[in-house]
């Protein structure tokens, strides 16, 4: 094998192991990005393998305010991971700062006060998205579908285990 065609083999290994999307997606002009949990904006977000329109699109959430949790920017890009664990980058733009959470596991009773005797407001099925209002170490104050009530905060994907929404 030629010095060449070594060289090129080594280097196709190294870029398939080390993206440097990756290695610069932490640092923008601003600073690093806070990892934190969102929602998407609008009911048709693309979600690109890389961060910029040349990327290809990986898939689209067809869901408003799905909760998706931040890990990486670049630029004006943002990559996100959703409750199944996929990745993938999209625009700033489509990322609202609107709490939301999905309902993990079995379906949960929406309670008029945060007490497992309080009366029951509504029954919410397994993945549904809510809207978060408040969240304190065992119960979130939540909205959906014209509801507004108290569930229990365990099974529910897009808070950190300490985190207190306010």
């Amino acid at each position: 094998m030629s010095k060449h065609l070594k060289f090129f083999v080594c280097a196709a290994v190294l870029f398939a192991f080390l993206n440097p999307i990756e290695a610069f997606a932490q640092k923008t002009k601003k600073g690093k990005l806070v990892q934190r949990y969102a929602s998407l904006r609008a009911n048709d977000v693309n979600v690109r393998a890389g961060p910029g329109v040349r990327y290809h699109v990986k898939w689209k959430f067809i869901q408003r305010h799905a909760p998706v949790e931040l890990i990486a920017q670049y630029d004006t890009w943002r990559k996100i991971r959703d409750w199944e664990g996929g990745e993938g980058w999209v625009h700033r733009a489509m990322i609202a700062t609107t709490r939301s959470l999905l309902l993990k596991g079995d379906g949960k009773t929406m309670r008029r006060r945060p007490s497992d005797s309080a009366p029951a407001v509504a029954r919410l099925a397994s993945n549904m998205i809510v809207l978060a209002k408040k969240c304190d170490m065992e119960w979130c104050l939540v909205s959906a579908r014209g509801h507004t009530g108290w569930i229990r905060r365990k099974g529910l994907w897009g808070l950190y285990p300490k985190e207190r929404i306010r």
